[in-house]
């Protein structure tokens, strides 16, 4: 059994939550559901009174939350180090079952030697010593490591998978099996199984549409009896596919973030929103007047104020999430941002927000590069990120929500779940600071209708088109627009320059992309914000926003720098509409001038086009900032 494994709180947020497979030194194992995550009551819960009523009208719209249960955010359990026998942590699966020995046998089978690992059970391995060796028939003991192949399907079931079964096509045989590897790569047709019976099976042939046979439906991280009806839209049985458990298409997390806004300048606003996890279920001043009796710190915070004071701010914060419940989180996110205020919430210790509109004499500095769409900059000296995970996809991330629908809040739609009977989903906060960009709206309305930028528009779209036909069930089903691909090249772009520029780590970078066409007679909304955000203190140390002042020079030398990438005149005379794969979603973007770490990407590194920028070596002149 394992004991402990340490893993970050934004780990099992952002890559290893419930249903991933994680590898240890001598075994992999499954991630477990919510129902397995042992709390001992040292939970913390997150307040984000705006993002939780966002979860449950979009996940309730989609029938995965049920009608009158209450959602709570709660961290992820922390063990404090302590010599406890059982401290707070999450459980985990040995999984997959079947092992490979490290020694490399010579058995001779159907009259030829072959070269192979022998293949082992998890029941198979001495018990003694954490169960991670194999004790051959000659006495000699040997370390194992998981096998890479696993079952899974699209709904995110996941089974190991019957190799005996599959090896002797349902017939009963008890010989040794061996996994031998012909060539010096990896390939797939390099691998085969091979038993000592004769009977042999190659992997590439395991791939075969079919080949492993049905999906039974099962959800070990949820328990070892968990499992549900697997079927297609067209209610056949869904067919279960061959998976590499490391392989990055094994794990696609759901997750959805907002950025923390200010009610107002309110002092008692910001206790009441510390103290929150308390607050949320008070109706009536002597119910405040009871919190004050138990909670001796809340007591403490608000001497100064009487209780019916009190109720009004825990009644303005439910009417501010209630009427943000409607439209898109980002749309307050930008309307808070690019609302021209000099100063954007409060400088304060506690504060969840705290920005600055700089001056255009302070940042617009005369550069080569027309940059006059840029309306404002905005230096955000302390921003917090709240991030919920709400389910899991495997082989293809699921399709959001269309972005048009500014009503609505973006989730996705399909996706297997992370517990049985929780009442609450895991998130962490994050704190940083970072720099937004407000764009002229009118300046993004009609660069978009010139003639040569729709000329462009068209290529980019049959490329889209092209890898939609190909992956119906992916997560790319609408097609952005030309402004979020503008603006998206930017962001990757200007992160990439602060990198090399200032040294910040690229890495540690990340993007919120505003791209808001006109919507029922409002004006559009365009505008990125680069920032940092982590649960230490990385990120909150000035060194990003004391970039901000000079964003003009960071963006003229970053455009400057993409107008010609190493890969040219490949990169530049790329044809989206000629190309298969997610080759089809980019036009001229490579890893030599736009690709970034996917962790930094709201997009993963999809839909990025410079020539939407600049002018590149295919001259289509549709670039949104000229040279002067």
């Amino acid at each position: 059994m394992v004991r402990r494994t340490v893993q970050r709180q934004s780990q099992l947020i952002t890559t290893f939550g419930p249903g991933a497979m994680v590898d240890l030194p001598t075994r992999s194992v499954l991630i477990g559901g919510l129902d397995r995550w042992r709390m001992f009551g040292a939970y913390r819960q997150i307040d984000e009174p705006t993002l939780v009523q966002a979860l449950e009208r979009g996940l309730r719209k989609q029938g995965r939350w049920e009608e009158g249960r209450n959602l709570r955010l709660i961290a992820p359990p922390v063990s404090e180090g302590d010599d406890h026998r059982d401290p707070p942590g999450v459980d985990v699966t040995v999984f997959p079952t079947w092992f490979l020995c490290e020694r490399v046998e010579k058995p001779v089978i159907n009259s030829i030697e072959r070269r192979g690992r022998r293949m082992v059970r998890w029941a198979d391995l001495e018990p003694t010593g954490g169960k991670k060796r194999f004790q051959h028939d000659d006495g000699k003991k040997d370390e194992v490591t998981p096998i890479r192949f696993v079952g899974a399907c699209e709904n995110g079931h996941l089974q190991d998978i019957d190799w005996r079964r599959l090896v002797h096509g349902g017939e009963p045989c008890h010989e040794p099996m061996y996994l031998t590897e012909e060539g010096t790569s990896a390939n797939l047709a390099d691998l085969e199984i091979v038993c000592s019976c004769g009977q042999s099976l190659s992997m590439r042939d395991a791939t075969l549409p079919g080949r492993l046979g049905l999906c039974d439906g099962q959800q070990p991280w949820l328990s070892s009896e968990a499992r549900e009806e697997c079927t297609r839209d067209n209610g056949r049985r869904t067919q279960l596919r061959l998976l590499t458990r490391s392989a990055t298409n094994a794990y696609f997390p759901q997750s959805i973030s907002v950025i923390s806004l200010p009610i107002d300048e309110d002092r008692l606003v910001a206790i009441v929103e510390r103290h929150w996890a308390a607050l949320s279920d008070i109706e009536t001043a002597e119910q405040v007047a009871l919190a004050r009796q138990f909670n001796p710190q809340f007591r403490d915070d608000v001497r100064e104020y009487s209780d019916e004071d009190i109720l009004d701010r825990i009644n303005r914060i439910r009417e501010r999430a209630a009427s943000e419940n409607v439209p898109n989180p980002r749309l307050a996110e930008f309307d808070i941002l690019a609302s021209g205020r000099r100063q954007i919430g409060s400088n304060d210790p506690d504060a969840r927000l705290y920005a600055m509109t700089l001056d255009r004499a302070s940042w617009a500095t005369e550069t080569r590069h027309d940059l006059s769409a840029v309306g404002d900059v905005v230096a955000v000296h302390r921003l917090r990120e709240v991030v919920c995970l709400y389910g899991f996809t495997r082989f293809e991330p699921a399709p959001t929500s269309a972005d048009d629908e500014l009503e609505d809040v973006q989730l996705a739609v399909t996706g297997a779940p992370i517990a049985e009977h929780a009442d609450w989903l895991p998130a962490i906060e994050q704190f940083g600071e970072g720099i937004f960009v407000r764009f002229d709206n009118e300046r993004i309305d009609d660069w978009i209708q010139e003639k040569s930028v729709r000329e462009r528009f068209d290529e980019l779209y049959a490329g889209f088109e092209a890898y939609r036909r190909k992956h119906p069930g992916g997560a790319e089903q609408r097609f952005p627009g030309l402004a979020y691909v503008a603006l998206h090249s930017l962001a990757h772009a200007v992160m990439t320059e602060i990198s090399l520029d200032c040294g910040y780590p690229a890495s540690s970078l990340k993007e919120r992309i505003y791209a808001f066409p006109p919507h029922d007679g409002s004006a559009g909304r365009y505008g990125i914000l680069i920032y940092t955000a982590s649960t230490g203190a990385q990120g909150t140390l000035g060194g990003l926003v004391a970039n901000s002042p000079r964003i003009a020079a960071i963006m003229d030398a970053a455009l400057e720098r993409i107008s010609l990438c190493s890969n040219d005149p490949v990169c530049a005379d790329h044809d989206p509409s000629n190309n298969a794969g997610e080759l089809s979603l980019l036009g001229a973007a490579c890893h030599g001038c736009l690709l970034i770490a996917e962790t930094s990407c709201e997009r993963r590194n999809q839909f990025l086009d410079r020539s939407l920028l600049v002018t590149t070596l295919s001259e289509n002149d549709a670039g949104l900032f000229s040279t002067g």
